[in-house]
């Protein structure tokens, strides 16, 4: 038996086609329960995608952070708290689950905020061939807990230019704004976490 899109359910037409092929009834429950986890599969394939999806964009915002260590932030290194990429990730595509587009619709700015000040460190179209329908601006939190050890003192005169710091830590809280582009009446939605 193969199972087409033109079969919607275990109907008598089915079994009746299974009867005349002269299959006991072990077939033909294997066959229907064959059919069954082919109703269910494409749900599967669904969370494997949305889930790979997650995994390639917290990789992104991993990549940017790797970018702007030296040119935007100026420190060596930038310490991520476990998780955080993929829960921004998870958000990311729960907001962009709405859109019209969906994630391929959507330009993303990714800032820091440090001191209450934002800096721009990157901007990312999902995907160019097609046209944003909305954006979201991602910032990142520098940790305000963390104080500096007494290592980057000693690095900072000995290794680094004046402004370098050896070590920038991020907060696990961040923030998501969302602007849609092809609705100016719908407003600016913000979430904090």
């Amino acid at each position: 038996m193969v199972v087409t899109s033109t079969m919607k359910s275990k109907n008598s037409e089915c079994i009746s086609e299974l009867i005349d092929r002269r299959c006991d009834q072990a077939q033909i429950d294997e066959e229907l329960d064959y059919w069954d986890h082919g109703l269910i599969e494409p749900n599967l394939n669904g969370e494997v995608f949305e889930e790979r999806t997650c995994q390639h964009l917290a990789k992104m915002f991993e990549n940017c952070l790797s970018r702007a260590k030296k040119t935007k932030l100026h420190c060596s290194e930038v310490l991520v708290p476990e998780k955080l990429t993929s829960r921004i990730a998870r958000d990311v595509l729960r907001l962009s689950s709405g859109e019209p587009c969906g994630l391929r619709g959507c330009i993303l700015y990714i800032n820091l905020e440090v001191e209450n000040v934002c800096k721009k460190l990157d901007r990312i179209i999902y995907d160019s061939s097609v046209v944003p329908t909305f954006e979201l601006t991602l910032v990142f939190k520098q940790d305000g807990s963390a104080w500096p050890s007494l290592r980057d003192f000693f690095l900072i005169g000995a290794c680094f230019s004046p402004g370098f710091r050896h070590a920038l830590k991020l907060s696990p809280g961040f923030r998501l704004v969302k602007k849609k582009l092809y609705s100016p009446s719908a407003g600016t939605v913000v979430e904090e976490y």
